[in-house]
């Protein structure tokens, strides 16, 4: 498994943001000059262009968005920005002269959309010339839709998509399918377009089930853009319509904004409210009873399969099979002090610095070890999903009864049920709603916390 190519709005996004708030706060100070002083006006520009930003989804543009939409973004954040100005100015500073308003947010506007549209044409120039920042892609079908889609990927190489095959459906479509999995695994293809039209519904589900166990992207080209049973988001490649399968919330960059937020402050407040003087007591526990280190370490699965090392506090005797077997009832590896910190879910507090960092969540699927996850990838059906988003302290599976130990096939195809549904659902709500059901659990005690 690979990390998909051509992700750049992870970097790219941030840095606009910060250079968007620099530019508006700079000649607010150079153009308004009365507030230049005012330090909560600048609070308010800030606060009041990224709650307009995440509305009108000014920061949501992909390589297949079209100029004229950019165009539009930009239209309504320049109206909403000055009207917000205007009434800030004039109701809390009385400092409302019309033409240095909309000098200030006329000037600032054009300055960010500039800056915007250059770099927007500056990737697409980008991929022609470097052959840089693309995704490899496949399309299998026969309808007209597939030819169209092919002529569009070939003849528009500055939207960064590589077409590397097609593959035709008119005679033995199960082998011709199955050619297209081995290919796409061999050739570490990033996504997949299926024509609806040339697919039964067995066939559509042997794609949703190939991406989902093997993190690939799955897309469908509809005729007529038909009405399809599932919940499903159109986008649109020149005037090719494109279904996107699974929507997560956490792909857009506003949620992601948010969730990281909360999860760097709560994090601090863990780690300074609660380790700053737990971690001494529990480390001089730990050493009284058994040699070895305070913390333990072992490798993880996490966002787009890549591997971290996950922190806990050491709970067991030194042992040489701690990263291949789970722990079990009455594990006679469990120190004293380990049975504790356990049952009250205190051994996974130092997991917050793995939140800080950026390798999990406070909420989010949990981690399997790297033994344990190639097993489940191979077992159990949908498994890598869970690598979406980033896994989680506590999870919406552990507030529901499956957490700990996994004893049987049920216990895991159920877990990774409730994962799947977190990430097709999540909202800051269910975190929150997630974190208030795992501090119950842990002081009303569970079964399974062992």
């Amino acid at each position: 498994m690979r990390k998909q190519t051509g992700r750049y709005s992870g970097y790219l996004r941030p840095f606009s943001y910060l250079l968007d708030l620099m530019i508006i706060n700079v000649l607010a100070v150079f153009l308004l000059l009365a507030s230049s002083t005012e330090y909560y006006y600048h609070g308010f520009i800030s606060v009041s262009w990224i709650i307009i930003a995440w509305n009108v989804d000014f920061y949501e543009v992909y390589r297949y968005t079209k100029a004229i939409e950019i165009l539009g973004k930009i239209l309504k954040q320049y109206l909403l920005f000055t009207v917000l100005n205007f009434a800030y100015l004039g109701f809390f500073l009385d400092f409302a002269i019309p033409s240095q308003i909309i000098k200030y947010v006329t000037l600032s506007v054009l300055l960010i959309s500039a800056v915007k549209l250059s770099i927007y044409y500056l990737l697409k120039e980008f991929r022609v010339v470097y052959g840089g920042n693309f995704r490899t892609v496949v399309i299998i079908g026969n309808s007209k839709s597939v030819s169209q889609l092919s002529d569009f990927f070939n003849d528009n190489p500055d939207y960064g998509y590589k077409l590397v095959k097609v593959f035709n459906l008119d005679h033995e479509k199960k082998s011709q399918i199955e050619s297209c999995f081995d290919f796409v695994q061999n050739d570490k293809i990033d996504e997949i377009y299926c024509s609806l039209s040339d697919l039964t519904n067995e066939d559509v589900n042997r794609f949703v089930d190939f991406t989902d166990n093997n993190l690939k992207v799955l897309k469908f080209l509809p005729d007529n853009k038909e009405i399809l049973s599932r919940n499903m988001k159109f986008d649109y490649y020149g005037y090719i319509p494109v279904v996107s399968l699974r929507h997560i919330p956490l792909d857009k960059t506003a949620n992601k904004a948010i969730k990281r937020a909360f999860d760097i402050l709560f994090s601090l407040i863990v780690i300074f409210g609660v380790l700053s003087w737990l971690t001494p007591i529990l480390a001089f526990l730990i050493k009284k009873e058994s040699k070895g280190p305070v913390f333990f370490k072992q490798r993880r699965n996490g966002l787009n399969y890549h591997e971290f090392d996950c922190y806990k506090f050491r709970s067991m005797r030194p042992n040489e099979i701690a990263d291949l077997e789970q722990v079990s009832k009455n594990d006679p590896r469990i120190t004293k002090v380990g049975r504790f910190i356990r049952k009250t879910s205190m051994d996974e507090l130092p997991q917050f610095f793995n939140v800080l960092i950026g390798d999990m969540s406070v909420v989010g699927p949990r981690p399997h070890m790297v033994s344990h996850t190639e097993m489940y990838a191979k077992s159990v059906d949908k498994f890598m999903v869970r690598h979406f988003v980033k896994p989680g302290i506590t999870g919406l599976a552990q507030t529901n009864g499956y957490r700990g130990e996994v004893e049987n096939n049920k216990d895991i195809i159920n877990r990774v049920k409730y994962d799947i549904f977190y990430l097709e659902n999540w909202s800051l709500l269910l975190d929150l709603k997630i974190i208030f059901m795992t501090v119950y659990n842990a002081i009303r005690g569970e079964e399974k916390a062992y």
